[in-house]
C-alpha cells in the first residue's frame, strides 16, 4: 500500500546549493517592490524551552500571561516538533530543510543555503535578526544569510570572555551589524537585543515597509542567572562564570522571556501595526537539565540534547488579529520545516521549485481552513553532522519509530524506556508502523555524505 508520495531526487550541498541560489535570485523582484498592505512577520524562538513551561499549554512551574494571552488571541498547537538542540533546529526553520539534507557541523549555516531572510529581502521585506546566532563566526554571516540588519549575541566571538564570563547576560558582548560592542556590567543583554528589534519595526512603520523580524532570543539557555528584574540582581553575578549557573534563576528567566513578548506587543500596539503583524512564538528545543518543570500533573525534566518528547516537542503559538480567530487549539502537526513555506504563503511570496523544501504550508490550519494536515515528520539529528552518530525517527502524534527499530506509543512512554512488540501490534497500530518505516527508507540514502559525486 501507498501512504503517501514523497519526491525522491537527491539534494546535493554545495554546487547545487549554489545553483539553487542562482536560479532562485533570477526569479525574485529585484527592484524588491514593497507592499504595505502585506502582513508584518516576527518569528520569535526562545532558547532551551520545552511544551511544558507555558501555563497556556498545561505546565503550572511558571506564569506566563503574555504569552498566555497569545493564545486567546490566536492560536496554540498543541503538536510542534523542533530539533533536540539549537544549531540543528535554527538551520532547520530557517531553510524549510530537513537536516539530513544540509546540517553540516555544530554552530554553522553553509551560505549556499536559501533562508527566508533572503526569499523576504527579494520579496520587498526589510528583514532584521537580533538575539543569539552561532550560525557562522564571519562578521557579515547574517548578511550573507539574508538579513538587513542584525543585533546578536555570538557572532564573530565564543559565549565567554578571557575570564571566563559569560557574555549574554549582565555585562554582555554583542555585535551590531558587524560591529563589537562591550556593554557595562548593568546592562542586559536581553533588554539591548530587544530594543534593537524594537526601533527596527519603529523605522519600517515610518518608512511604510512591511518587516521580518527574527528573533531568536539569548533567554532562556543556561547560565541561569539573576535578571533586572529578580531581588539578587546585581548582588549575586557569579553565576555567569558558570556554565549551568544557579536553576533556581530559571524562574526569573522565564518571566523575563514573558515580559519581552509583551513589550513586542506594545510596541506594535503604539505602532498601531498589531492588527496586520504575525507574532510566533515558539522554542528552538526542549528545557535543559536540571531544570525539572509540571505538566497537567506530571513531572517533565528538561531534555534538551536528547531525542524524546521532552528534548523536541516545543510551544507554538501564532496570532495575527486581522485575520486568525482567537482561542484555536490546533492538534495538527507542525514541525521547524514547516515555518518557512508558512510565512512565505503567508506573505504572498512563492518559494522556488527549485529548493525542493521539505516543510508543509500551514497557513489553512491557522486560518481555520479545511485542509490536509501532515501525517508524520521525520527527525535526523547529530549534534557534529556525523551520520554514524545521528538519531533517525519518523513520528505522528501517537508513535515514533526510529531507524535502529525501536518503536514506540509515546503518550504512553514519554521517555521511551519500553518498546513496542513489534510481533504484537493491532491492525491499526501495525498500518501506522509500514508508514513510518516508509518515511524512513525514503530519506534513507538523502544525507549528504550517502549521495556519490556521480548522482
Amino acid at each position: 500500500m501507498i501512504l503517501f508520495n514523497i519526491d525522491m531526487v537527491y539534494t546535493r550541498f554545495l554546487i547545487p546549493g549554489l545553483v539553487a541560489v542562482l536560479i532562485w535570485s533570477g526569479c525574485q523582484n529585484v527592484d524588491r517592490i514593497a507592499n504595505p498592505g502585506r502582513p508584518n512577520i516576527i518569528l520569535i524562538m526562545a532558547d532551551d524551552l520545552g511544551y511544558e513551561t507555558i501555563s497556556a499549554n498545561g505546565g503550572t512551574s511558571y506564569h506566563t500571561p503574555e504569552i498566555d494571552a497569545m493564545a486567546r488571541e490566536g492560536i496554540r498547537f498543541e503538536h510542534c516538533y523542533a530539533q533536540p538542540l539549537c544549531t540543528p533546529s535554527r538551520v532547520q526553520i530557517m531553510t524549510g530543510i530537513y537536516n539530513v539534507r544540509n546540517y553540516i557541523r555544530f554552530g554553522w549555516l553553509d551560505t549556499s543555503q536559501v533562508t527566508f531572510g533572503h526569499l523576504f529581502q527579494d520579496g520587498g521585506y526589510a528583514t532584521c535578526v537580533v538575539g543569539k546566532w552561532q550560525l557562522g563566526k564571519e562578521a557579515d554571516s547574517p548578511r550573507k544569510a539574508g538579513f538587513d540588519e542584525h543585533c546578536l549575541w555570538q557572532v564573530q566571538l565564543g559565549r565567554a570572555d578571557a575570564t571566563g564570563r559569560d557574555t549574554r547576560f549582565s555585562m554582555p558582548v554583542l555585535e551590531t551589524n558587524g560591529r563589537i560592542d562591550t556593554f557595562s556590567r548593568n546592562d542586559y543583554g536581553p533588554d539591548i537585543v530587544c530594543k534593537y528589534g524594537l526601533d527596527f519595526i519603529e523605522r519600517c512603520s515610518q518608512e511604510e515597509k512591511p518587516f521580518l523580524l527574527y528573533y531568536p532570543m539569548i533567554l532562556t539557555h543556561c547560565p541561569f542567572s539573576s535578571t533586572p528584574e529578580s531581588a539578587s540582581w546585581m548582588s549575586d553575578d557569579t553565576t555567569v562564570m558558570r556554565y549551568k549557573g544557579n536553576p533556581s534563576y530559571f524562574p526569573d528567566m522565564m518571566a523575563y522571556t514573558d515580559r519581552i513578548i509583551g513589550r513586542v506587543k506594545t510596541k506594535l500596539k503604539e505602532l498601531e501595526l498589531y492588527e496586520n503583524t504575525i507574532i510566533i512564538f515558539t522554542g528552538d528545543n526542549g528545557t535543559d537539565a536540571p531544570i525539572v518543570s509540571e505538566l497537567n500533573g506530571r513531572s517533565v525534566a528538561g531534555a534538551k540534547g536528547k531525542s524524546t518528547d521532552a528534548g523536541t516537542r516545543v510551544p507554538l503559538f501564532i496570532q495575527w488579529p486581522a485575520e486568525i480567530e482567537g482561542g484555536q487549539i490546533s492538534a495538527d502537526l507542525v514541525d521547524f520545516s514547516d515555518v518557512l513555506p508558512t510565512i512565505c504563503n503567508t506573505a504572498g511570496i512563492s518559494v522556488p521549485d527549485s529548493l525542493n523544501v521539505d516543510g508543509y504550508n500551514f497557513l489553512p490550519q491557522f486560518r481555520g481552513e479545511t485542509d490536509e494536515p501532515r501525517r508524520w515528520i521525520y527527525n535526523w539529528y547529530s549534534r557534529s553532522g556525523e551520520s554514524e552518530k545521528a538519531r533517525v525517527f519518523a513520528r505522528n502524534k501517537e508513535f515514533k519509530l526510529y531507524d535502529t527499530g525501536e518503536f514506540y506509543h509515546i503518550p504512553h512512554d514519554y521517555l521511551e524506556e519500553q518498546p513496542l512488540d513489534l510481533n504484537n501490534l493491532n491492525d491499526e497500530t501495525e498500518e501506522v508502523y509500514f508508514e513510518l518505516e516508509e518515511v524512513l527508507e525514503s530519506y534513507e540514502n538523502r544525507r549528504l555524505d550517502a549521495v556519490s559525486p556521480n548522482d
